[in-house]
């Protein structure tokens, strides 16, 4: 009984090794070089919520287990900030009110994204990412144009490549050209 506290979920692993893949394109260098996202925390935090929507937004709609993997993959992201915060300093009793702000703000910006996206509204979208990502009234062109590609490069992918490879971002540097 006491030895199947020490079997590996296989669950948990593929939300694991998802969020690992998400996190890590949303720290692609070209995405702050290029693109315009700060190298600051608060862009790092905005960069991996982007690509946390995305990878959810691209899972709706789709056959069981995507409702749930999609929910595993928000709690794996508030468990990450959640230890971010406790490593950079945040005491305990400050944490929790810290974490209902991240909360707020990456649903805040989940519900604030879905409409141009599903629309293909590039031009609000970059409205949208300017001020959320950049901190900006001017618009974030080739940010948007990255979002449009990566959500529709998301949604071409089936559920279990998805699952098995993770998910395939657009390079961030092919999306440096053209209109919103």
């Amino acid at each position: 009984m006491i030895l199947r506290l020490f079997r590996r979920d296989p669950r948990r692993v593929v939300i694991a090794q998802l969020y690992a893949r998400v996190a890590t394109a949303s720290r692609h260098p070209d995405l702050y070089l290029q693109l315009g996202v700060p190298d600051t925390i608060e862009g790092r935090f905005e960069s991996l919520s982007l690509h946390v929507m995305m990878v959810m937004r691209a899972l709706r709609g789709r056959p069981s287990p995507a409702d749930d993997v999609a929910a595993d993959l928000a709690d794996a992201l508030f468990r990450d900030l959640d230890a971010s915060l406790r490593e950079m300093g945040t005491g305990d009793t400050v944490v929790p009110k810290r974490m209902k702000k991240l909360a707020e703000a990456f649903y805040g910006r989940a519900q604030a994204y879905d409409g141009p996206l599903d629309a293909g509204d590039g031009a609000a979208l970059a409205a949208t990412l300017g001020r959320n990502v950049c901190g900006s009234e001017a618009p974030a062109a080739a940010l948007a144009r990255y979002a449009l590609a990566a959500d529709r490069a998301l949604k071409a992918q089936g559920l279990d490549a998805l699952l098995q490879e993770g998910p395939h971002f657009p390079p961030p540097d092919a999306v440096m050209e053209g209109t919103p």
